[in-house]
């Protein structure tokens, strides 16, 4: 299971943690972890190109860890860009089910 826990100081979204595997399918033929892997890296890659804003990131690969924690609030873009990635990962969460994707929010 993936579980992605959301980071935010009340609406401002501070970074998220992604981590684990899905398990729908074999390595390889896995349709959500493939869909939560690009979501995830896309967004990751459009805040370096799009925003000014900073962050910290932290990957593991065996364990699908990927720890993203903006270093100042995020700027309008990049807030743009994590609203967009939560919103697939919602659409995810509810096409395939829990089973397979849990998505935290987390007030800090």
């Amino acid at each position: 299971m993936i579980t992605i826990t959301i980071f935010q100081n009340h609406d401002q979204v501070t970074g998220f943690r992604c981590i684990g595997h899905a398990g729908y399918a074999e390595y390889g033929s896995d349709v959500v972890c493939a869909g939560v892997s690009i979501l995830v890296i896309n967004t990751i890659n459009s805040i370096e190109a799009f925003s000014s804003s900073s962050f910290q990131l932290e990957t593991e690969e065996d364990s699908g860890l990927i720890d993203f924690e903006f270093d100042q609030s995020a700027d309008h873009n990049a807030a743009l860009l994590i609203n967009s990635m939560i919103l697939g990962l919602q659409g995810i969460q509810s096409d395939y089910g829990n089973d397979y994707i849990i998505l935290d929010f987390k007030e800090v």
